[in-house]
C-alpha cells in the first residue's frame, strides 16, 4: 500500500449499530480507537428499523434515549395476506426509530466516549496483518486499510462492521437463505391509516417475498420487503413490484392509499445472506451483517448488530481472540437463526401463500412463541458488564 501511514491501536470500519457500540465501548474503557464511516452525514439504510426489548436495553445503557429521539411503540403484529388476517398482541413492548435518527445517535455518543470518529472516509481495501509463530501459534492479529484518498491506517485490531454491504476482498460466504433483494421506503400516509397503523407492526406476505409496514418517527411508516429475485425479474422493477403486491394484498394497498412516498425512489440491497453466521474471521472482528443476518421478519437484526459490537468489544478487552467471539455469538445465535431462517424460507414459497388463509387465523399464540424464540438469549446479555446493576456509559 501507499500514501500516508497512521497506526492506532484499534480500527473500526462503519459507523453503525454495530460499529458505534464497539467504539463506544472501548473508547470508555481508556481505548485507542479511530472509526471511520464513508459516508459525510446521517442516511438512510435498508432496514427493518424495529427495535425489540435486546435493542432497547443496550441503547439505554449507552445514554442514547429512543424515546426522546421521538420512536414510536410497537406492541402488537399483526400477519395478512390478501384472504386472511390475524392480531396478536407480542410478548415484549418494542420501539420502532429510523437508522437516519439512530446511527447519528450512537455516533454522537461514540465521540462523546472518546471514539475518534471520521466522517467520508471510505475505505477501499482492507488488507490483514495475521502473523503466526514458528510453532503454529497465532502471533498478532490486525491490519490496514487503504482509504479513497490514499491514506493508510494501521492497527493492532480491525473490527469490520460494514453491514449489508461486503468491502471488495472482504465478500460474506452465501447464507442459507440468500435469493432475496430487500427494498425500503418512508412513506406519509393518510391521517385514518397513519391511526390504523398506530401501536402495530403490519407483516404481511405476498407471492415470493413479505414484508413489514411500521410507523417510526414524526408518523412516517416504514415499508421495508424481501422478494425473491426470480419474483423481481418477473414484474419487471420496483413499481411494478408495489403495484403487484397492492392488487396482492388488500391491507397493504388500504394503507397505502392516498400515501406520499418520502424518496423518489426506494432504497435496495441484494444479495441478502439471511441465516448466515461469520465462522471465519480472517484475523479481524466481524460485527453486525459481517457477524450474523436474520431474517428481516424478526425485528432482532438491530439488537443483535447492538450486541455484536458490545460481545466482540469486551472479549477483546479480556484479551480474546476474534475466533473466539465468532464462536461464542454464533451459539448465542445458533437456536434462534435456525427458526428465523426455515421460517424465512417457509413465508416466500408459494405453498405457504396457498395455504395461509386456512393457517392465518390460528397463528396468534404462535406468534408469540415465534417472537419470543427468535430473540437473543437473555444469558448472553447478562454476561456482559455493561448489563450488570449499575453499570452504564452515562
Amino acid at each position: 500500500m501507499s500514501g500516508t501511514g497512521e497506526t492506532r491501536e484499534n480500527l473500526i470500519v462503519g459507523g453503525g449499530l454495530a460499529g458505534a457500540m464497539a467504539g463506544i465501548r472501548l473508547a470508555a474503557a481508556g481505548r485507542d480507537v479511530v472509526l471511520v464511516e464513508k459516508e459525510q452525514s446521517a442516511h438512510h439504510k435498508v432496514c427493518g428499523e424495529f427495535l425489540s426489548p435486546e435493542a432497547l436495553r443496550y441503547l439505554r445503557q449507552a445514554g442514547v434515549d429512543a424515546v426522546g429521539l421521538g420512536a414510536a411503540p410497537v406492541d402488537k403484529l399483526r400477519l395478512c395476506t390478501n384472504r386472511s388476517m390475524v392480531e396478536s398482541r407480542l410478548p415484549f413492548r418494542a420501539l420502532a426509530l429510523s437508522r437516519h435518527v439512530l446511527d447519528e445517535a450512537l455516533l454522537a455518543r461514540a465521540r462523546d466516549a472518546g471514539c475518534d470518529v471520521r466522517r467520508g472516509a471510505e475505505v477501499q481495501r482492507l488488507s490483514s496483518n495475521r502473523k503466526f509463530r514458528e510453532d503454529g501459534a497465532l502471533d498478532a492479529d490486525g491490519g490496514f486499510a487503504e482509504l479513497a484518498d490514499g491514506s493508510v491506517l494501521g492497527a493492532g485490531s480491525v473490527f469490520l462492521a460494514t453491514g449489508k454491504h461486503d468491502l471488495r476482498g472482504w465478500k460474506r460466504p452465501a447464507g442459507p437463505h440468500s435469493d432475496l433483494v430487500g427494498f425500503k421506503m418512508h412513506w406519509r400516509l393518510s391521517g385514518p391509516q397513519t391511526e390504523a397503523l398506530r401501536g402495530f407492526m403490519d407483516l404481511f406476505l405476498f407471492e415470493g417475498g413479505y414484508g413489514g409496514l411500521t410507523l417510526v418517527e414524526n408518523d412516517r411508516a416504514n415499508l421495508c420487503l424481501v422478494v425473491r429475485r426470480a419474483r423481481l425479474r418477473a414484474h419487471g422493477g420496483w413499481k411494478e413490484l408495489l403495484a403487484g403486491l397492492m392488487s396482492e394484498n388488500l391491507l397493504v394497498a388500504e394503507r397505502l392509499s392516498g400515501a406520499e412516498p418520502s424518496w423518489v425512489r426506494p432504497l435496495a440491497v441484494s444479495p441478502i445472506p439471511y441465516g448466515y453466521v461469520c465462522v471465519d474471521d480472517r484475523g479481524m472482528w466481524m460485527l453486525g451483517d459481517q457477524a450474523a443476518v436474520i431474517p428481516s421478519f424478526t425485528g432482532d437484526g438491530m439488537a443483535i448488530a447492538l450486541h455484536s459490537g458490545a460481545l466482540a468489544a469486551e472479549m477483546y478487552l479480556a484479551g480474546k481472540r476474534p475466533g473466539e467471539y465468532q464462536r461464542a455469538l454464533k451459539g448465542q445465535l445458533k437456536r434462534g437463526m435456525g427458526v428465523a431462517t426455515v421460517l424465512s424460507r417457509a413465508m416466500v414459497s408459494r405453498t405457504a401463500l396457498r395455504l395461509a388463509p386456512a393457517v392465518v387465523p390460528f397463528l396468534a399464540q404462535p406468534i408469540r412463541w415465534i417472537a419470543r424464540s427468535t430473540r437473543i438469549p437473555t444469558e448472553a446479555l447478562d454476561e456482559l458488564p455493561f448489563h450488570r446493576p449499575g453499570f452504564s456509559l452515562r
